[in-house]
């Protein structure tokens, strides 16, 4: 089996005794995150597939078997599985009966289902203990890095990952955003300190002096105050939202909220905080975006530089959220295949979390 990139050390002392064996229904980003994370803590993880010689992302050490095989080897079985695929675990019920089973999906909306996950569970297989846990954190908590939207969407599965180096530039985004943050205070701090710069008092001075012995005055400009006062909201704006998602990443904030919190968070206000941020360099700029007077030695301003990164991820994310995107997107992370192989045939349509 090959080693992922995800391999890391222990997050405790391993004891001389071997641990209870743990079985994980479901080879998707949750089920390899929480079998990694429960590997390290010295635990023996046995994951069920539909298709075990298909699932070669598993964290080393990991043992991958059929649904039926797996559930053999373990009284303590995590599902993480979609809930619109439980039905193939009605071929499993004699294996099941008496295990305890653990829930740990979240629907998509609110209400989408008269009953909870766990009652569907319950109803389905009568002679299981169903539990509900681990359904308040992601795999995004529990490991770093997320899919690669475009390139999955390119092959049609999600069981074939980035290459390696882009694998660990994703692992790195946590760090990055924090030192991003640590650059926008030093930004805010240097703008406070501004007005009371020499230079500035200087030619402001002078500015005055000058004008009261030409005796001529300024017009005052309305557009320029809008786009001074918008660039001015803008950027608070976004320093706040910046703040917010920096709090939210600390490990002792981020146990405190439940999956749809951290993902709302983490992903709706995140984008909204690089559309603020990248608005407030854009209104900085105005009319001077297209002045030949401020390119100097034919290059752009830094601040049209900085632009470019953002401005590409927007232009894509923009895309990615068109529903003739976005729906095939969807079905990819939730197990679907454009050419399935190794499918067995009494468990076509099922798919992993």
């Amino acid at each position: 089996m090959e080693k992922t990139s995800t391999d890391t050390l222990p997050l405790t002392m391993i004891s001389s005794e071997k641990q209870e064996t743990v079985c994980i229904f479901g080879t998707g980003d949750f089920g390899r995150s929480l079998g990694l994370k429960m590997l390290q803590c010295g635990y023996s993880i046995v994951f069920g597939s539909r298709n075990p010689g298909m699932s070669s992302l598993l964290p080393s050490g990991a043992e991958v078997l059929s649904y039926s095989e797996a559930a053999q080897k373990s009284d303590i079985i995590i599902l993480t599985v979609h809930r619109e695929h439980y039905d193939f675990l009605t071929h499993l019920t004699e294996v099941l009966n008496g295990k305890i089973l653990v829930d740990v999906s979240n629907n998509l909306k609110i209400n989408q289902y008269p009953e909870s996950n766990a009652e569907y569970l319950a109803q389905l297989l009568p002679g299981a203990h169903v539990v509900k846990a681990f359904n308040t954190i992601s795999a995004w908590a529990l490991q770093s890095g997320a899919l690669d939207a475009s390139r999955q969407l390119y092959r049609g599965t999600k069981y074939r990952r980035f290459p390696d180096w882009l694998d660990h530039w994703m692992l790195c985004r946590k760090q990055l955003g924090l030192v991003a943050l640590g650059f926008a205070f030093l930004h805010v701090l240097y703008t406070l300190v501004i007005p009371i710069r020499y230079y500035v008092r200087w030619r402001m001075n002078n500015r005055t002096v000058v004008q009261a012995i030409a005796k001529k005055e300024n017009p005052f400009i309305i557009s320029t105050a809008w786009l001074s006062d918008s660039y001015l909201a803008l950027g608070i704006l976004g320093f706040f939202l910046f703040v917010l998602l920096g709090i939210t990443s600390l490990p002792s904030v981020s146990n405190m909220v439940n999956w749809r919190e951290f993902r709302f968070v983490q992903s709706k206000l995140g984008y909204l905080t690089l559309i603020l941020c990248t608005a407030h360099t854009l209104v900085y700029g105005g009319r001077r975006f297209l002045d030949p007077s401020t390119l100097k030695w034919c290059l752009p301003s830094a601040y049209v530089i900085a632009l470019i990164i953002p401005c590409t991820l927007l232009v894509v994310k923009f895309i990615l959220i068109l529903p003739c995107i976005d729906k095939p997107l969807t079905r990819i992370r939730q197990g679907w295949e454009r050419n399935p192989k190794f499918l067995e045939s009494a468990l076509n349509g099922k798919t992993d979390l």
